[in-house]
């Protein structure tokens, strides 16, 4: 069975599998030691497909993980959004995840913005103030903002975003993904309705986080 790979790992692969190859020709059997190491590699890289669930108006979640407590917050200044708080969903992914990232609902980007920071962990909730992020807005279709973050986790040091100013995009769209374990945050516009709870393992493109009730 062929296991889907995102384009970001192919590097990590090759050097696990020529290190691994290596420690085989010079040890023999002791090359079994980075077997284990050389299959997260390849794992850690996984993109499988997603189907997302039919609906008008859902937020599907960015990421696969677990939804911490939910509370609300002020979106990333970068952003210019203003000062008002908005209901963020954070959701917190492992080193065990799928890392590849998905667009939540359709829209056009119309701001990114990077940030350098720290490296805090990513399950705590300074991690969305003070790590480094990418941030990203979304115009959705009847003109409010729906905000995704990219954070960078204690692991995690390579935040990739593929998206564009301008750019139109599908909910479930695959936008990017970060290196190794990390947090992904989701700031929720003025009506929406809150469908997942603190604790529920989530999947991107699939669950849905919340819904613009008729």
């Amino acid at each position: 069975m062929r296991i889907p790979i995102h384009r970001q790992g192919w590097p990590f692969i090759a050097i696990a599998l020529i290190l691994n190859a290596a420690l085989f020709a010079l040890t023999g059997w002791g090359g079994l030691v980075l077997v284990p190491v050389t299959l997260w590699v390849i794992a850690f890289f996984r993109d499988p497909e997603r189907t997302p669930p039919a609906g008008d108006g859902l937020i599907l979640c960015p990421a696969d993980g677990k939804l911490l407590a939910p509370g609300r917050a002020v979106p990333p200044a970068e952003l210019d959004l203003g000062p008002e708080e908005r209901l963020r969903l954070s959701i917190f992914m492992n080193v065990f995840n799928v890392h590849v990232n998905r667009v939540p609902c359709n829209g056009t980007v119309t701001k990114l913005a990077y940030r350098p920071g720290k490296f805090f962990n990513a399950s705590f909730d300074k991690a969305s103030e003070q790590n480094e992020r990418m941030s990203v807005r979304l115009a959705l279709p009847d003109g409010r903002n729906l905000v995704f973050v990219q954070i960078a986790g204690l692991i995690a040091r390579r935040i990739h975003c593929e998206l564009k100013e301008g750019q139109r995009v599908c909910r479930a769209d695959r936008f990017g993904i970060i290196r190794f374990g990390s947090r992904v945050d989701v700031y929720l516009p003025d009506g929406a309705r809150l469908l997942a709870t603190e604790g529920q393992t989530v999947r991107a493109g699939e669950t849905a986080l919340a819904d613009f009730p008729n």
